[in-house]
């Protein structure tokens, strides 16, 4: 009677999940991510408007 039991591949599909194994130490909330941005932007758009004067370079 064991010989008679089917064996069924697995659902996985051969893929391994990688997030379950590793975990950073460096961890940002979202909140943090959307300062970041709005900083990196308004850093943008002063150098866009005023990069040439506080660089010296141009006219």
């Amino acid at each position: 009677m064991a010989q008679d039991r089917i064996s069924m591949p697995s659902g996985i599909g051969g893929l391994v999940r990688y997030f379950d194994e590793y975990k950073s130490k460096i961890k940002f909330k979202p909140g943090h991510i959307i300062v970041l941005c709005i900083v990196v932007m308004v850093i943008m758009i002063l150098l866009y408007a005023y990069g040439n004067r506080i660089l010296g370079i141009g006219i």
